[in-house]
C-alpha cells in the first residue's frame, strides 16, 4: 500500500481506498468519493487516471515481491466505485517487466521545474511509446506546430480558470502555501512543490499561486521548446480512463529509470471547449488523456501521502 499510493493524482488529492481480503489474497480498489474535484473533474475523468495510476504501481509491488497481479477492471456494474479487483496469485516467475519498474517507485516526482534543452533520445521515445501501448494506451510525441497549439491551449485554460471562482475556491482547498509544515498535510500541493514561476519560456506548468499575493515564489527561465508527450486513447470511458492511468505511471517510472524528469498537465484537458482541440487530427488518438512533459532536471520533491491506515480496510471474514 505504501509503494501503491506513491502515484500522482490531480491536486495531490488522492481519490483510492483499498480493501484487503487475506483469506482470498484480493485487494479491491475503490474510488474515494470524498476526493473527488467537482468543478476540475466533473466526470470523474481524472479520479480514475489517478487511481489507474495507483492501480499500475500496486501491480508494480505485487511483482516485486514475487506474486502475479491478476486484475480485472470495473469487475461490478451496479458498483461503479469498485474500480478494481486485483487477486495476488503465487509464481514460480514474477513479471520481470515490472519489477524492473520498481527502484523508480520512490524516485518518480512530478517536477514542476525548467528542464535543460538537451533533447531526449530517439530509442527513449520508442520504448516509452511501447509502455503506452502495452496497458492499452497511445504516446504521441508532438510535432512543433502541434506542441505550439497545445501551449496556447494550456494559457487559454489559464486564464479561463483564473475568472472561475469555484476552481479557483477549488484550487485552494488543495494547496498548501506557507513554508510551516508543523500540521504536516498529508494531501494537496505543498508549497514546497509548487514551483518558480515562469519568467520566459512556453512550458504546461500549472500556476499554483493563482490569484494569492506572492511574497516570494521565486520566478525561472523556462524551457522555450518543452518536449511534450500526449497520452491518449481511443475510447472516452471510465475503463478507458483506468487503462490511461496504468499506461501513464508505466510510462512515468520508465522515464525515471532512464532518468528523465516529468511534469503533468491536465489543465487545458479539464474544459471540454479546448480538449477536443488537443489531439492531433490525422493521429488515430481519439481522447487525449493527459499531456506529459519530460527533459532532464530537478526531479521534483516529494509530495506529502496518507498513511496506510487511511486508506486500508482490511476484511478478515
Amino acid at each position: 500500500m505504501r509503494d501503491a499510493t506513491t502515484a500522482p493524482s490531480l491536486h495531490n488529492a488522492q481519490p483510492w481506498a483499498f480493501v484487503f481480503r487475506p483469506a482470498d489474497d484480493v485487494l479491491e480498489l475503490h474510488a474515494d468519493p470524498g476526493r473527488d474535484l467537482p468543478y476540475a473533474d466533473p466526470n470523474g475523468r481524472a479520479l480514475h487516471i489517478s487511481c489507474g495510476a495507483a492501480l499500475f504501481t500496486l501491480r508494480v509491488a505485487i511483482a516485486h515481491r514475487g506474486r502475479e497481479p491478476e486484475v480485472s477492471l470495473l469487475p461490478d456494474p451496479a458498483r461503479p466505485g469498485l474500480l478494481a479487483v486485483v487477486r495476488m496469485l503465487r509464481t514460480p516467475h514474477a513479471d520481470a517487466d515490472l519489477d524492473g519498474l520498481y527502484p523508480a517507485v520512490h524516485r518518480r516526482h512530478t517536477s514542476r521545474h525548467p528542464f535543460a534543452d538537451t533533447r531526449v533520445p530517439q530509442e527513449v521515445w520508442d520504448a516509452l511509446t511501447e509502455a503506452a501501448r502495452a496497458e492499452g494506451a497511445e504516446l504521441v510525441v508532438p510535432g512543433p506546430w502541434h506542441v505550439q497549439s497545445v501551449l496556447g491551449l494550456s494559457e487559454e485554460a489559464r486564464w479561463y480558470d483564473a475568472e472561475d471562482r469555484d476552481r479557483a475556491a477549488e484550487l485552494e482547498r488543495w494547496t498548501r502555501p506557507g513554508k510551516d509544515t508543523s500540521d504536516r498535510p498529508v494531501d494537496g500541493v505543498p508549497e514546497y512543490a509548487f514551483g518558480p514561476r515562469q519568467r520566459v519560456g512556453g512550458a504546461v506548468v500549472r500556476d499554483f499561486w493563482a490569484g494569492r499575493i506572492v511574497a516570494d515564489g521565486g520566478t525561472a527561465d523556462f524551457e522555450a521548446a518543452p518536449q511534450l508527450a500526449l497520452l491518449g486513447t481511443a475510447d472516452d470511458t471510465p475503463a478507458a480512463w483506468l487503462r490511461s492511468g496504468q499506461a501513464l505511471q508505466r510510462v512515468l517510472l520508465l522515464a525515471t529509470c532512464h532518468d528523465l524528469a516529468a511534469g503533468l498537465s491536465s489543465q487545458a484537458l479539464e474544459r471540454g471547449e479546448l480538449r477536443w482541440a488537443a489531439r492531433d487530427p490525422i493521429s488515430a488518438m481519439q481522447h487525449v488523456q493527459m499531456v506529459l512533459r519530460l527533459g532532464y532536471g530537478p526531479m521534483g520533491a516529494r509530495s506529502p501521502r496518507r498513511a496506510v491506515r487511511d486508506v486500508l480496510t482490511i476484511h478478515q471474514a
